[in-house]
């Protein structure tokens, strides 16, 4: 990968480009990767880290969505579906299968739910990773071996899958640069370009040194997330025309916790919390993941802290299914994200559990494409979607589509180990034998974690703080946040020697520390 000063010299020598895109999460970046396989010149630009605000902070499911199959949203449904099945080909090392037990505890929730996932089955047809299976008590205690026993009736087992999201944004950044694409982490747009009313380019700062740079661009597009309004209201004001926010920010919740409070490679579905909603219970790189709540919030914080109430409300209803529940003392990390649900016309907010998963797309009369929306398991339908209206809208010469449909990832030539298994040299799938010629491949800094793998992400992952690299070039401040803290002056040491400048190690401590906390 090229160097952060060559990647400055290549924007600032030909500053052109087909597609600027504004935010580098699982959008932006699905954007970038079908944009740059269709042959245009891409730039992206990301004010923080890829994958830095919602993109790292998912369920880490891939998955169809059985809560949309409730509300009856069944092409949502459908459509999930088949690209679960693409995004589990096209990066294998990231990607797997996960088998879910549904436990019922009242003699009518195993057909209930049971019909309705043997529905999920059929609408993913040759997509599907296995069938669903009604189980008896005995077979379900023996998947769930800490499952709470009294009033167990059986339960119900059905496929999703999981992954790594931070490590798949970064191979789909590292994906499009292969193909072209030049995309800069810690690079903010900090306006647009107009020409008689028409966007036309992106004004971007480098955070790092304080540069200023314009870009020329024929389609300007907004995939900032839950972030999009402020660039739709710069729109406006340029414009002269009223701009009514169209984002709902809902924060969703994530506690982790050791696996040995459920010690099986099954994830846990409870279908109905005691508020409705739907809450998983999922190993994931030798932890367990407890989540996800589904809040309002106000602000656009890039940090959101968690709720009391959501944590006591999460640790609360995991304790009516296990045997032996998690305590507050027993939680490794606390992590939240923001998801950016669509309004409906003339919403003015209320219940985000009855928003918009969906993506949407606008395009303004100067030409502006605004995408926000939609999730993880279907970034490349929305990048696909994103295209088509450019091409409607005349910003784009039109290219024949569906170049991303089998396009691996990098790292993907490699069988690897499961997502749900302890980290390590599987993350980098067909690329370990690069991260291994490092120095320090024989220096751990901790159970999954070498100097060696510090060094490859400051060279080749765009890895800039210790926050990159402890949150999600490697998941430790997600998995550990006060094993991470205690690591992360070598970290920082490691950082600096790579990159030559202050990887804000005290604010690395600080954020750890947030992560380690429940609020009281």
């Amino acid at each position: 990968m090229a160097t952060r000063q060559k990647l400055f010299t290549q924007l600032e020598q030909s500053p052109r480009f087909d597609v600027a895109i504004i935010g580098g999460g699982a959008t932006g970046l699905g954007i970038a990767l079908d944009a740059a396989a269709r042959g245009f010149k891409v730039a992206l630009f990301e004010s923080h880290d890829f994958a830095k605000g919602t993109s790292s902070r998912a369920t880490k499911l891939v998955h169809g969505g059985v809560r949309y199959l409730a509300q009856g949203n069944i092409s949502l449904v459908r459509e999930a579906l088949h690209e679960r099945t693409t995004l589990l080909a096209n990066a294998p090392h990231l990607a797997q299968p996960l088998a879910f037990v549904m436990p019922s505890y009242a003699w009518w929730q195993a057909p209930f739910y049971g019909i309705g996932l043997k529905m999920y089955d059929v609408l993913a047809g040759k997509a599907g990773l296995g069938r669903t299976e009604f189980l008896s008590r005995n077979e379900t205690l023996k998947l769930l071996p800490n499952a709470r026993e009294n009033g167990l009736t059986g339960g119900v087992k059905y496929w999703d899958g999981q992954f790594d999201d931070a490590r798949l944004a970064l191979a789909l950044a590292q994906t499009a640069a292969s193909r072209g694409a030049l995309l800069m982490n810690y690079c903010a747009a900090t306006g647009l370009i107009y020409e008689n009313g028409k966007v036309t380019g992106l004004k971007v700062q480098d955070k790092e040194t304080g540069q200023n740079y314009e870009v020329q661009a024929g389609c300007v597009i907004n995939a900032a997330g839950v972030w999009v309004d402020e660039f739709r209201q710069m729109d406006g004001e340029q414009t002269k025309r009223p701009v009514k926010a169209m984002v709902a920010p809902s924060q969703g919740t994530h506690l982790v916790v050791d696996r040995e409070f459920m010690p099986s490679d099954h994830a846990i579905l409870i279908p109905k919390t005691a508020d409705g909603r739907v809450l998983f219970i999922v190993p994931w790189l030798g932890k367990l993941i407890l989540g996800t709540t589904d809040s309002p919030r106000d602000d656009l914080a890039r940090e959101p802290a968690a709720f009391k109430d959501d944590t006591g409300f999460i640790l609360g209803e995991a304790a009516k299914y296990l045997t032996r529940a998690p305590q507050r003392s027993d939680v490794k990390s606390i992590w939240v994200g923001l998801r950016p649900l669509v309004k409906p016309p003339d919403e003015e907010g209320g219940n985000t559990k009855k928003l918009s998963r969906e993506h949407t797309i606008l395009v303004s009369k100067s030409g502006l494409v605004t995408v926000t929306g939609g999730k993880w398991t279907t970034y490349r339908a929305m990048a696909e979607d994103v295209l088509d209206q450019a091409f409607e809208a005349k910003l784009l010469p039109t290219r024949p589509g569906a170049v991303t449909v089998k396009l691996p990832l990098i790292g993907s030539q490699s069988p690897s180990q499961r997502v749900c298994d302890a980290p390590g040299l599987h993350q980098y799938g067909s690329l370990q034998n690069q991260v291994l010629a490092m120095p320090g491949a024989d220096i751990e800094l901790c159970p999954g974690l070498t100097e060696a793998m510090v060094r490859y992400a400051a060279r080749h992952e765009y890895a800039r703080t210790v926050e990159d690299m402890l949150a999600r070039r490697s998941r430790l401040l997600f998995l550990d946040a006060k094993l991470a803290a205690s690591i992360s002056p070598q970290v920082a040491n490691i950082m600096q020697e790579e990159t030559g400048r202050d990887p804000d190690l005290a604010a690395f401590i600080a954020l750890a520390e947030q992560y380690s906390t429940l609020p009281e």
